[in-house]
C-alpha cells in the first residue's frame, strides 16, 4: 500500500495556510517567506522594523501572496497589533516563524559584560521571541487552529561560547521558551520547535564581521563545520523551517532541529 502523502493535492505543502515571519525583511527571514510563498502559503506576513527593505521583499513575492507590517518584537502592543491584524485580515493564524533577533558587536565574555548591550540582546532575542509565541498561541486557541510555531535559537544555544556571552544566553533562552511553550501548548494540538542554525552569511553577519562580501562570511564561519563540499545559506534554513511547519513532520514538537553540518565547537 502506498504511503499517504503529506503534501497537499496540489504538491504545495502550505497550500491555504497563513503564516508570520518575523525578521522577514532579509536574511533567513526572507528566505523562509520566499520559501512559505512557493509552497503555497495563502498569506505571509513580514514583520520587521526595517519597513523599506520589508516592502520591497513583499512587493516581490506579490502582493496577493505577501505584505508587510512594521513591528519591533519587544514592545507587546505592536506583537499584539501585528496578530490581531493578521487573524483580523485572513481570518487565522496558523504559522508563526518567530526569526527575528540581534547579536552585538561586542565580545562580552562574562567577566565584561555591558549590561546595556546583555539588555537589548535578551530584549530583542528572549523578550520579543517570547511575546511572539504569546500572541500567536493565544490566536491560535482562540481559533481552534491546530498551528504550529517555529523559533529561531543557534547552535550557541546548545553550547557554552568563549564570547558574545549575552548571545549565547539569549538563545539557551530561546531553546527553553520552546520546550516550554511545546508541552503547555501540545493539549491545543499546536506544535512547537526551533531550528538552530550553523554561523552563515546574513546582511547581520556580515555587518558584524565589518564586509559585505559574503564569501568572506562563508570562509570565516566555514571552519565550524565538518561536511565539506556545501556552504550554509539562508535557503537550507528556510527549507528546515518548511519541515517543521508542515505535515511532514506532523508529529514532532519540542524539538530543536540543528542545521550545523556537524558542528566544530
Amino acid at each position: 500500500m502506498e504511503a499517504e502523502s503529506t503534501s497537499t493535492n496540489n504538491g504545495q505543502k502550505l497550500s491555504g495556510k497563513v503564516a508570520i515571519v518575523t525578521g522577514g525583511a532579509s536574511g533567513i527571514g526572507e528566505a523562509t517567506a520566499r520559501v512559505f510563498a512557493g509552497q503555497g502559503a495563502r498569506m505571509v506576513v513580514i514583520a520587521d522594523i526595517q519597513g523599506e527593505l520589508g516592502n520591497q521583499v513583499a512587493a516581490s513575492i506579490g502582493s496577493q501572496r505577501c505584505t508587510f507590517v512594521h513591528c519591533d518584537v519587544t514592545d507587546e502592543d505592536e506583537v499584539q497589533r501585528l496578530v490581531q491584524f493578521t487573524v483580523n485580515n485572513y481570518g487565522q493564524l496558523d504559522i508563526m516563524f518567530s526569526n527575528a533577533g540581534f547579536c552585538s558587536s561586542s565580545l562580552q565574555t562574562v567577566i565584561d559584560l555591558d549590561m546595556s548591550e546583555f539588555d537589548r540582546t535578551l530584549s530583542i532575542n528572549v523578550r520579543g521571541m517570547a511575546l511572539c509565541v504569546k500572541h500567536a498561541a493565544r490566536a491560535m486557541v482562540e481559533k481552534r487552529v491546530r498551528g504550529t510555531i517555529v523559533c529561531t535559537a543557534s547552535v550557541a544555544g546548545s553550547h557554552g561560547s568563549s564570547q558574545k556571552t549575552d548571545y549565547s544566553i539569549s538563545k539557551h533562552g530561546v531553546i527553553g521558551l520552546m520546550r516550554s511553550a511545546s508541552v503547555q501548548l501540545a493539549e491545543h494540538g499546536i506544535r512547537v520547535n526551533s531550528v538552530s542554525p550553523n554561523g552563515l552569511a546574513t546582511p547581520m553577519t556580515c555587518k558584524l564581521l565589518g564586509t559585505s562580501e559574503e564569501k568572506v562570511v562563508q570562509e570565516a564561519y566555514g571552519q565550524y563545520k565538518r561536511l565539506k563540499g556545501v556552504v550554509l545559506t539562508t535557503k537550507h534554513v528556510a527549507d528546515a523551517v518548511l519541515f517543521l511547519v508542515s505535515n511532514d513532520s506532523e508529529f514532532v514538537t519540542g524539538h530543536d532541529l540543528v542545521v550545523d553540518g556537524s558542528l566544530i565547537w
